[in-house]
């Protein structure tokens, strides 16, 4: 538990908004919204993977 990765946790949070507007679009049947909201949560997801495995073969992790 030693330092703060803060890139992780903002990519945790554009995650969580992005399940949020899943969340939302389904309330308002908005498919457009949904399918945009999906988007952008496969986009932070897997920048987020892609930067971790980065942080791994750097010894950052």
């Amino acid at each position: 538990m030693g330092n703060i990765k803060w890139i992780f946790v903002l990519f945790s949070l554009l995650a969580a908004v992005s399940l949020m507007g899943i969340a939302i679009s389904i309330s308002l049947q908005s498919i457009l919204l949904a399918v945009g909201s999906f988007a952008a949560l496969m986009v932070v997801m897997g920048f987020g993977f892609k930067t971790k495995k980065r942080y791994r073969e750097e010894g950052r992790l």
